[in-house]
Protein backbone atom coordinates (compact mmCIF):
# COMPACT_ATOMS: atom_id res chain seq x y z
CA UNK A 1 0.00 0.00 0.00
CA UNK A 2 1.56 3.37 -1.01
CA UNK A 3 2.39 5.87 1.72
CA UNK A 4 0.13 8.94 1.99
CA UNK A 5 1.50 12.11 0.41
CA UNK A 6 2.13 14.83 2.97
CA UNK A 7 1.41 18.50 2.24
CA UNK A 8 4.83 19.62 3.47
CA UNK A 9 7.67 19.19 1.01
CA UNK A 10 11.16 19.19 2.41
CA UNK A 11 13.64 20.91 0.13
CA UNK A 12 16.69 20.58 2.33
CA UNK A 13 16.96 24.36 2.80
CA UNK A 14 14.21 25.57 5.10
CA UNK A 15 14.91 22.99 7.80
CA UNK A 16 18.59 23.97 7.82
CA UNK A 17 17.90 27.73 8.34
CA UNK A 18 17.90 28.76 12.00
CA UNK A 19 14.48 29.85 13.32
CA UNK A 20 15.80 33.34 14.05
CA UNK A 21 16.83 33.83 10.43
CA UNK A 22 13.44 32.64 9.18
CA UNK A 23 11.70 35.01 11.58
CA UNK A 24 13.94 37.91 10.52
CA UNK A 25 13.25 37.13 6.85
CA UNK A 26 9.49 37.08 7.44
CA UNK A 27 9.68 40.44 9.20
CA UNK A 28 12.00 41.90 6.56
CA UNK A 29 9.83 41.39 3.50
CA UNK A 30 6.79 42.68 5.32
CA UNK A 31 8.69 45.77 6.45
CA UNK A 32 9.92 46.28 2.89
CA UNK A 33 6.34 46.19 1.60
CA UNK A 34 5.24 48.71 4.24
CA UNK A 35 8.21 50.96 3.44
CA UNK A 36 7.40 50.77 -0.28
CA UNK A 37 3.78 51.72 0.39
CA UNK A 38 4.87 54.67 2.55
CA UNK A 39 7.36 55.76 -0.10
CA UNK A 40 4.63 55.75 -2.76
CA UNK A 41 2.33 57.71 -0.43
CA UNK A 42 5.02 60.31 0.33
CA UNK A 43 5.84 60.58 -3.38
CA UNK A 44 2.17 61.23 -4.23
CA UNK A 45 1.88 63.81 -1.45
CA UNK A 46 4.98 65.64 -2.71
CA UNK A 47 3.71 65.59 -6.29
CA UNK A 48 0.31 66.89 -5.16
CA UNK A 49 1.74 69.32 -2.60
CA UNK A 50 -0.06 72.29 -4.16
CA UNK A 51 -3.31 70.57 -3.22
CA UNK A 52 -2.27 68.73 -0.05
CA UNK A 53 -0.70 71.72 1.74
CA UNK A 54 -3.75 74.05 1.40
CA UNK A 55 -6.01 71.18 2.48
CA UNK A 56 -3.88 70.52 5.58
CA UNK A 57 -3.88 74.23 6.42
CA UNK A 58 -7.66 74.29 6.11
CA UNK A 59 -8.01 71.24 8.38
CA UNK A 60 -5.69 72.79 10.99
CA UNK A 61 -7.60 76.08 11.00
CA UNK A 62 -10.95 74.29 11.05
CA UNK A 63 -9.88 72.49 14.24
CA UNK A 64 -10.10 75.93 15.88
CA UNK A 65 -13.13 77.30 14.05
CA UNK A 66 -15.43 74.25 14.12
CA UNK A 67 -15.99 74.47 17.91
CA UNK A 68 -16.64 78.22 17.57
CA UNK A 69 -19.18 77.68 14.79
CA UNK A 70 -20.80 74.89 16.78
CA UNK A 71 -21.04 77.19 19.80
CA UNK A 72 -22.84 79.86 17.77
CA UNK A 73 -25.18 77.29 16.20
CA UNK A 74 -26.09 75.84 19.62
CA UNK A 75 -26.99 79.38 20.71
CA UNK A 76 -29.51 79.69 17.88
CA UNK A 77 -27.34 81.53 15.37
CA UNK A 78 -28.07 80.67 11.74
CA UNK A 79 -25.40 78.32 10.43
CA UNK A 80 -24.64 80.52 7.43
CA UNK A 81 -24.10 83.56 9.66
CA UNK A 82 -21.92 81.58 12.10
CA UNK A 83 -19.71 80.28 9.28
CA UNK A 84 -19.49 83.77 7.75
CA UNK A 85 -18.42 85.31 11.06
CA UNK A 86 -15.76 82.62 11.58
CA UNK A 87 -14.37 82.99 8.06
CA UNK A 88 -14.41 86.80 7.97
CA UNK A 89 -13.03 87.05 11.50
CA UNK A 90 -10.09 84.79 10.63
CA UNK A 91 -9.30 86.76 7.48
CA UNK A 92 -9.51 90.08 9.34
CA UNK A 93 -7.18 88.89 12.12
CA UNK A 94 -4.54 87.56 9.73
CA UNK A 95 -4.77 90.61 7.45
CA UNK A 96 -4.60 92.91 10.47
CA UNK A 97 -1.41 91.28 11.76
CA UNK A 98 0.23 91.49 8.35
CA UNK A 99 -0.84 95.11 7.84
CA UNK A 100 0.36 96.12 11.30
CA UNK A 101 3.74 94.48 10.75
CA UNK A 102 4.15 96.03 7.29
CA UNK A 103 3.23 99.50 8.58
CA UNK A 104 5.64 99.27 11.49
CA UNK A 105 8.44 98.06 9.21
CA UNK A 106 7.82 100.87 6.74
CA UNK A 107 7.93 103.46 9.53
CA UNK A 108 10.93 101.92 11.28
CA UNK A 109 13.21 101.53 8.28
CA UNK A 110 13.44 105.25 7.58
CA UNK A 111 17.10 106.13 7.32
CA UNK A 112 18.05 102.46 7.09
CA UNK A 113 20.97 103.18 4.72
CA UNK A 114 22.60 105.51 7.23
CA UNK A 115 22.20 102.93 10.00
CA UNK A 116 23.67 100.18 7.83
CA UNK A 117 26.65 102.38 6.97
CA UNK A 118 27.21 103.19 10.62
CA UNK A 119 26.87 99.53 11.63
CA UNK A 120 29.32 98.49 8.92
CA UNK A 121 31.86 101.02 10.13
CA UNK A 122 31.47 99.81 13.72
CA UNK A 123 31.78 96.20 12.61
CA UNK A 124 34.96 96.81 10.60
CA UNK A 125 36.44 98.70 13.53
CA UNK A 126 35.66 95.72 15.76
CA UNK A 127 37.38 93.35 13.30
CA UNK A 128 40.48 95.54 13.27
CA UNK A 129 41.04 95.03 17.00
CA UNK A 130 42.21 91.93 18.86
CA UNK A 131 41.79 89.01 18.46
CA UNK A 132 40.99 89.43 14.74
CA UNK A 133 43.47 92.22 13.86
CA UNK A 134 42.17 92.46 10.29
CA UNK A 135 43.21 95.40 8.16
CA UNK A 136 40.88 97.22 5.80
CA UNK A 137 42.64 95.51 2.87
CA UNK A 138 41.91 92.07 4.38
CA UNK A 139 38.25 92.97 4.89
CA UNK A 140 37.98 94.23 1.30
CA UNK A 141 39.58 91.00 0.06
CA UNK A 142 37.02 88.88 1.90
CA UNK A 143 34.21 91.05 0.57
CA UNK A 144 35.52 90.69 -3.00
CA UNK A 145 35.64 86.92 -2.56
CA UNK A 146 32.05 86.93 -1.34
CA UNK A 147 30.91 89.02 -4.30
CA UNK A 148 32.75 86.68 -6.69
CA UNK A 149 31.04 83.68 -5.13
CA UNK A 150 27.66 85.35 -5.59
CA UNK A 151 28.46 86.09 -9.21
CA UNK A 152 29.49 82.48 -9.82
CA UNK A 153 26.16 81.33 -8.42
CA UNK A 154 24.18 84.08 -10.12
CA UNK A 155 22.38 81.54 -12.28
CA UNK A 156 20.63 80.25 -9.18
CA UNK A 157 19.38 83.73 -8.33
CA UNK A 158 18.33 84.42 -11.93
CA UNK A 159 16.33 81.20 -12.12
CA UNK A 160 14.81 81.99 -8.74
CA UNK A 161 13.81 85.46 -9.93
CA UNK A 162 12.26 83.99 -13.07
CA UNK A 163 10.20 81.61 -10.94
CA UNK A 164 8.75 84.39 -8.78
CA UNK A 165 5.71 84.74 -11.02
CA UNK A 166 5.02 81.02 -10.79
CA UNK A 167 5.47 81.07 -7.02
CA UNK A 168 3.04 83.97 -6.62
CA UNK A 169 0.53 82.15 -8.81
CA UNK A 170 0.87 79.00 -6.71
CA UNK A 171 0.48 81.06 -3.54
CA UNK A 172 -2.74 82.66 -4.72
CA UNK A 173 -4.09 79.31 -5.90
CA UNK A 174 -3.22 77.73 -2.56
CA UNK A 175 -4.88 80.57 -0.67
CA UNK A 176 -8.11 80.20 -2.63
CA UNK A 177 -8.05 76.42 -2.21
CA UNK A 178 -7.50 76.83 1.54
CA UNK A 179 -10.45 79.20 1.90
CA UNK A 180 -12.64 76.98 -0.28
CA UNK A 181 -11.76 73.83 1.71
CA UNK A 182 -12.20 75.62 5.03
CA UNK A 183 -15.62 76.89 3.98
CA UNK A 184 -16.93 73.43 3.15
CA UNK A 185 -15.42 71.85 6.26
CA UNK A 186 -17.26 74.41 8.39
CA UNK A 187 -20.50 73.97 6.46
CA UNK A 188 -20.59 70.21 5.99
CA UNK A 189 -17.70 68.69 7.91
CA UNK A 190 -19.78 66.02 9.61
CA UNK A 191 -21.20 64.73 6.34
CA UNK A 192 -17.73 64.65 4.77
CA UNK A 193 -16.44 62.60 7.70
CA UNK A 194 -19.39 60.19 7.51
CA UNK A 195 -18.66 59.66 3.81
CA UNK A 196 -15.01 58.89 4.58
CA UNK A 197 -16.00 56.37 7.26
CA UNK A 198 -18.40 54.60 4.87
CA UNK A 199 -15.47 53.94 2.51
CA UNK A 200 -14.18 51.34 4.99
CA UNK A 201 -15.63 47.86 5.58
CA UNK A 202 -18.58 47.76 7.93
CA UNK A 203 -16.71 45.91 10.66
CA UNK A 204 -13.97 48.55 10.67
CA UNK A 205 -16.22 51.61 10.73
CA UNK A 206 -16.52 51.81 14.52
CA UNK A 207 -12.74 51.72 14.92
CA UNK A 208 -12.14 54.28 12.14
CA UNK A 209 -14.86 56.59 13.47
CA UNK A 210 -13.56 56.48 17.04
CA UNK A 211 -9.95 56.89 15.95
CA UNK A 212 -10.87 59.86 13.77
CA UNK A 213 -12.69 61.53 16.66
CA UNK A 214 -9.70 60.98 18.96
CA UNK A 215 -7.37 62.40 16.31
CA UNK A 216 -9.64 65.39 15.72
CA UNK A 217 -9.72 66.14 19.46
CA UNK A 218 -5.92 65.96 19.62
CA UNK A 219 -5.59 68.24 16.59
CA UNK A 220 -7.86 70.83 18.20
CA UNK A 221 -5.87 70.64 21.44
CA UNK A 222 -2.62 71.07 19.50
CA UNK A 223 -3.92 74.14 17.65
CA UNK A 224 -5.14 75.81 20.84
CA UNK A 225 -1.97 75.07 22.79
CA UNK A 226 0.25 76.15 19.89
CA UNK A 227 -1.51 79.52 19.73
CA UNK A 228 -1.03 79.91 23.50
CA UNK A 229 2.67 79.03 23.33
CA UNK A 230 3.22 81.26 20.28
CA UNK A 231 1.49 84.16 22.05
CA UNK A 232 3.67 83.75 25.14
CA UNK A 233 6.82 83.67 22.99
CA UNK A 234 5.72 86.73 21.02
CA UNK A 235 4.86 88.72 24.15
CA UNK A 236 8.10 87.76 25.90
CA UNK A 237 10.47 88.55 23.03
CA UNK A 238 8.49 91.59 21.85
CA UNK A 239 8.36 93.03 25.35
CA UNK A 240 12.09 92.41 25.77
CA UNK A 241 12.82 94.22 22.49
CA UNK A 242 10.63 97.15 23.59
CA UNK A 243 12.31 97.46 27.00
CA UNK A 244 15.76 97.31 25.40
CA UNK A 245 14.83 100.07 22.99
CA UNK A 246 15.10 97.90 19.89
CA UNK A 247 13.07 99.32 16.99
CA UNK A 248 10.42 97.23 15.24
CA UNK A 249 9.35 95.55 18.49
CA UNK A 250 5.83 94.91 17.16
CA UNK A 251 6.99 93.33 13.87
CA UNK A 252 9.44 91.21 15.87
CA UNK A 253 6.61 90.00 18.11
CA UNK A 254 4.41 89.19 15.09
CA UNK A 255 7.27 87.38 13.39
CA UNK A 256 7.95 85.34 16.53
CA UNK A 257 4.23 84.50 16.80
CA UNK A 258 4.07 83.21 13.24
CA UNK A 259 7.43 81.45 13.44
CA UNK A 260 6.47 79.60 16.62
CA UNK A 261 4.07 77.44 14.61
CA UNK A 262 7.13 75.75 13.07
CA UNK A 263 8.65 73.88 16.03
CA UNK A 264 12.38 74.35 16.74
CA UNK A 265 13.19 75.80 13.29
CA UNK A 266 10.82 78.76 13.65
CA UNK A 267 12.10 79.67 17.10
CA UNK A 268 15.74 79.66 15.96
CA UNK A 269 15.05 81.65 12.76
CA UNK A 270 12.95 84.35 14.44
CA UNK A 271 15.45 84.64 17.29
CA UNK A 272 18.26 85.27 14.79
CA UNK A 273 16.18 87.95 13.06
CA UNK A 274 15.46 89.69 16.40
CA UNK A 275 19.15 89.74 17.33
CA UNK A 276 20.12 90.95 13.84
CA UNK A 277 17.65 93.85 14.04
CA UNK A 278 19.05 94.81 17.44
CA UNK A 279 22.57 94.70 16.02
CA UNK A 280 21.73 96.85 12.99
CA UNK A 281 19.67 99.50 14.75
CA UNK A 282 21.44 99.72 18.14
CA UNK A 283 24.82 98.34 19.25
CA UNK A 284 26.64 95.18 20.25
CA UNK A 285 25.65 95.38 23.91
CA UNK A 286 21.95 95.66 23.12
CA UNK A 287 22.25 92.84 20.59
CA UNK A 288 23.80 90.60 23.24
CA UNK A 289 21.06 91.51 25.70
CA UNK A 290 18.47 90.75 23.00
CA UNK A 291 20.13 87.38 22.47
CA UNK A 292 19.82 86.75 26.20
CA UNK A 293 16.11 87.58 26.11
CA UNK A 294 15.55 85.25 23.15
CA UNK A 295 17.42 82.40 24.83
CA UNK A 296 15.58 82.95 28.11
CA UNK A 297 12.14 82.89 26.46
CA UNK A 298 13.01 79.84 24.38
CA UNK A 299 14.38 78.00 27.41
CA UNK A 300 11.17 78.72 29.32
CA UNK A 301 9.18 77.46 26.35
CA UNK A 302 11.29 74.35 25.84
CA UNK A 303 11.56 73.30 29.49
CA UNK A 304 8.33 74.60 31.01
CA UNK A 305 5.63 75.34 28.45
CA UNK A 306 6.26 72.45 26.07
CA UNK A 307 6.41 69.68 28.73
CA UNK A 308 3.55 71.02 30.83
CA UNK A 309 1.16 72.29 28.16
CA UNK A 310 2.09 70.84 24.79
CA UNK A 311 3.13 67.46 26.20
CA UNK A 312 -0.22 67.03 27.92
CA UNK A 313 -2.21 68.03 24.85
CA UNK A 314 -0.24 66.18 22.16
CA UNK A 315 1.44 63.33 24.13
CA UNK A 316 4.51 63.17 21.89
CA UNK A 317 7.95 62.80 23.47
CA UNK A 318 10.33 65.76 22.93
CA UNK A 319 12.77 63.44 21.13
CA UNK A 320 9.93 62.39 18.84
CA UNK A 321 9.16 66.06 18.16
CA UNK A 322 12.77 66.74 17.15
CA UNK A 323 12.93 63.67 14.89
CA UNK A 324 9.60 64.23 13.12
CA UNK A 325 10.36 67.92 12.58
CA UNK A 326 13.75 67.03 11.10
CA UNK A 327 12.19 64.36 8.88
CA UNK A 328 9.41 66.69 7.78
CA UNK A 329 11.88 69.45 6.95
CA UNK A 330 14.02 67.06 4.89
CA UNK A 331 11.04 65.69 2.98
CA UNK A 332 8.97 68.82 2.43
CA UNK A 333 10.87 71.86 3.72
CA UNK A 334 8.98 74.41 5.81
CA UNK A 335 5.52 72.83 5.22
CA UNK A 336 6.91 69.50 6.36
CA UNK A 337 8.29 71.02 9.55
CA UNK A 338 5.00 72.84 10.15
CA UNK A 339 2.75 69.78 9.86
CA UNK A 340 5.15 67.16 11.23
CA UNK A 341 4.12 67.46 14.89
CA UNK A 342 0.31 67.59 14.42
CA UNK A 343 0.42 64.67 11.96
CA UNK A 344 2.59 62.63 14.33
CA UNK A 345 0.31 63.46 17.26
CA UNK A 346 -2.85 62.54 15.36
CA UNK A 347 -1.37 59.28 14.02
CA UNK A 348 -0.12 58.40 17.50
CA UNK A 349 -3.54 58.93 19.11
CA UNK A 350 -5.43 57.13 16.34
CA UNK A 351 -3.09 54.14 16.49
CA UNK A 352 -3.35 53.96 20.27
CA UNK A 353 -7.15 54.13 20.06
CA UNK A 354 -7.41 51.30 17.53
CA UNK A 355 -4.87 49.07 19.29
CA UNK A 356 -6.45 49.79 22.67
CA UNK A 357 -9.78 48.31 21.56
CA UNK A 358 -12.05 50.97 23.05
CA UNK A 359 -14.17 50.79 19.90
CA UNK A 360 -15.16 47.21 20.83
CA UNK A 361 -17.11 48.45 23.85
CA UNK A 362 -20.21 48.76 21.72
CA UNK A 363 -22.45 51.46 20.38
CA UNK A 364 -23.97 52.22 23.73
CA UNK A 365 -20.78 53.33 25.44
CA UNK A 366 -17.43 54.26 23.99
CA UNK A 367 -17.90 54.93 20.30
CA UNK A 368 -21.33 56.56 20.46
CA UNK A 369 -20.39 58.75 23.39
CA UNK A 370 -17.29 60.00 21.67
CA UNK A 371 -19.18 60.44 18.44
CA UNK A 372 -21.85 62.53 20.16
CA UNK A 373 -19.21 64.87 21.53
CA UNK A 374 -17.94 65.47 18.02
CA UNK A 375 -21.36 66.07 16.47
CA UNK A 376 -22.06 68.73 19.11
CA UNK A 377 -19.15 70.76 17.75
CA UNK A 378 -19.60 70.07 14.03
CA UNK A 379 -22.46 71.78 12.18
CA UNK A 380 -24.65 69.08 10.71
CA UNK A 381 -27.68 68.87 8.53
CA UNK A 382 -31.02 67.58 9.82
CA UNK A 383 -31.04 63.81 10.05
CA UNK A 384 -27.27 63.44 10.19
CA UNK A 385 -27.20 62.17 13.79
CA UNK A 386 -29.00 59.04 12.69
CA UNK A 387 -26.34 58.29 10.07
CA UNK A 388 -23.56 58.82 12.62
CA UNK A 389 -25.19 56.35 15.00
CA UNK A 390 -25.44 53.80 12.22
CA UNK A 391 -21.73 54.08 11.72
CA UNK A 392 -21.04 53.24 15.34
CA UNK A 393 -23.61 50.45 15.47
CA UNK A 394 -22.04 48.51 12.64
CA UNK A 395 -21.02 44.91 13.23
CA UNK A 396 -17.72 44.45 14.99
Amino acid sequence: MPEPVTSTTRNGVDENIPPGIRLAGAWSWRLLVIAAALAVLIFLIIQLRLIVIPLLVAVLISALLVPFVGFLVRHHWPKALAVAIAMIGTIVIVAGLITLAATQIADGTAGLNARLTESYATFTQFLSTAPFNLSQADINTYLDQGVAALQNDSQVFISGALSVGTTVGHLLTGLLLTLFSLLFILIDGATIWAWIVRLFPRRARAAINGAGIAGWTTLGSFAKVQILVASIDAIGIGLGAFLLGVPLAIPIAILVFLGSFVPIIGAVATGIVAVFIALIFTNWVTALLMLGVVLLVQQVEGHVLQPLIMGTAVKVHPLGVVLVVAAGALLAGIPGALFAVPIAAVVNVMTAYISGGQWREGAGSGATAASSSLWRTVPRRPGYRQSSIKINQGKH
